[in-house]
């Protein structure tokens, strides 16, 4: 059992800056980080009032003390995004005053009568991303961008030239664009990398990008230049042209359209930012479709056993019989489906996965013709979905589903190593083609085509399905 909890250490211990005022405004806590930001010792600031110990004067002092009063008084949390407040320096650091630019939030705490009796300020040096954002610009006054995540982010100080390092070796993509054609003035590693690394800096969006123009992307910033309103993207399409004379590729980003705002109010630019989030999205799509496919395996596999309940029922004339024939048919399809997951990971024959697919159903009723065959794994488990779908469809509609219906199956393989597979039914009901394709047919002919590469063919004939396709055995592709 642990003792309680010392909060005077966790608080010290945050690695952000936090420090606590009274109701008059003078210090009574302040955590470590606090200090070392400030340079100050806690013996310095101990019981001294804010203002005491950082003296100001002017619209930063107003709006800070304004800030603060408005948590006291009227109890709630007040946050201040911006504001420029210069600091005294140690006198071992040279002393003088430094500017700095810090983004804090003001949180009252009630005492036992409700009044406010503590204001706990946490409070960022974000001075580092403003000089990020002059150098990136390129531009001498201040850009304060209205970005929250940006502004509380902190960073330590560096000189110019870190800052553009910094700047260009983001994670993230950056792209300055200027003008009413919006000219690049500024791309960052990322944004190279995003674009295949053409050369775009002073060159017109329309002219150095010319793939994104019919995709709506330089009306989009021409509405940001016009109204001064940010927009933010999230798992936007873009095609583009990653590699010379290539083909467009289908990227996802998420992004921002920030307008860079002068102070009189006119929009010269746009801030770009984001990240590609192509392998995220395209996961969440695979993610999607195996859901699919597993709420229709699992519809499919409740049909299978209704039909093997039925068709065990109608040979059968004690319960103990039954229940003895529906249960060993129920194994073979669970041995079937484990089958299908050992696949994913090593080749298997192609006639033990038909046979493990087809055991629930009498053997005398399926005919099997062609040469032993060693699927690739891809291929196996492709395949295996294949059978699966169309044992089932047989069972529940075709040639499975009456007791003078037959399967006839044949295949061989072409010396150019591509299989050649027929399914063919016989002898069951009436066969009526759908009015529509449904999930089953679109799972064939993708796995067939999409996945193996290969031609499939369904003929919904009036004696009975078929299902002619080729696939490769070529295990590189």
């Amino acid at each position: 059992m642990t003792g309680p909890i010392d909060f005077a250490t966790v608080f010290d211990r945050l690695p952000t800056p936090y420090m606590m005022l009274d109701r008059g405004l003078r210090y009574v806590a302040a955590n470590q980080a606090y200090l070392d930001t400030v340079g100050r010792s806690w013996v310095e600031l101990d019981g001294v009032a804010l203002f005491d110990a950082f003296p100001s004067q002017g619209e930063s002092r107003e709006r800070l003390e304004s800030s603060l009063l408005r948590a006291r008084d009227l109890g709630r949390v007040d946050h201040l995004p911006l504001i420029p407040y210069a600091i005294e320096r140690p006198a071992h650091l040279g002393g003088g005053f430094e500017d700095r630019i810090w983004s804090a939030t003001h949180t009252p705490i009630p005492g036992p009568d409700g009044r406010t009796a503590y204001i706990v300020q946490h409070t960022q040096d974000v001075t580092a991303i403003q000089r990020l954002k002059e150098v990136a610009f390129g531009r001498g006054e201040m850009t304060m961008l209205q970005d929250d995540v940006l502004l509380r982010a902190g960073a330590a100080g560096a000189q110019n030239d870190d800052l553009r390092r910094l700047f260009m070796q983001a994670p993230s993509f950056m792209a300055v664009l200027r003008g009413p054609e919006h000219r690049f003035d500024l791309v960052n590693n990322a944004y190279g990398q995003l674009i295949g690394w053409r050369d775009v800096v002073g060159l017109p969006l329309r002219e150095a990008l010319p793939e994104v123009v019919e995709q709506g992307f330089v009306a989009l910033l021409d509405r940001v230049t016009a109204t001064a309103e940010a927009f933010i993207g999230r798992e936007i399409k873009v095609a583009l042209q990653r590699t010379p004379d290539g083909p467009l590729e289908d990227r996802f980003l998420d992004f921002i359209y920030q307008p860079i705002v002068e102070p009189d109010g006119s929009v010269s630019g746009v801030l770009v930012e984001g990240s590609d989030v192509t392998e995220k999205v395209l996961a969440g799509e695979q993610q999607r479709l195996l859901l699919d496919e597993l709420n229709h395996r699992v519809k499919n596999t409740l049909a299978t056993v209704q039909a093997i309940a039925r068709q065990t029922l109608r040979g059968v004339d004690r319960p103990e019989t039954f229940v003895r024939a529906f249960e060993a048919r129920l194994l073979a399809l669970s041995q079937t489906h484990n089958a299908l997951t050992d696949s994913q990971w090593a080749g298997a024959g192609l006639r033990p996965i038909l046979a493990q697919e087809l055991a629930p159903y009498d053997p005398a009723r399926i005919v099997m013709h062609g040469p032993d065959v060693n699927l690739p794994a891809r291929v196996a488990l492709s395949l295996g979905m294949v059978f699966h779908e169309l044992a089932t469809n047989a069972a529940k509609y075709g040639a499975l589903s009456s007791e003078a219906g037959r399967l006839l199956l044949d295949w061989r393989v072409e010396p150019s190593d591509a299989l050649v597979f027929e399914w063919r039914e016989e002898g069951g009901p009436p066969v009526v083609a759908p009015a529509r394709r449904g999930f089953g047919s679109r799972l064939i002919e993708r796995s067939i085509g999409a996945e193996l590469r290969g031609q499939v063919a369904i003929d919904y004939a009036l004696e009975g399905l078929a299902c002619r396709f080729t696939v490769s055995l070529d295990r590189a592709f």
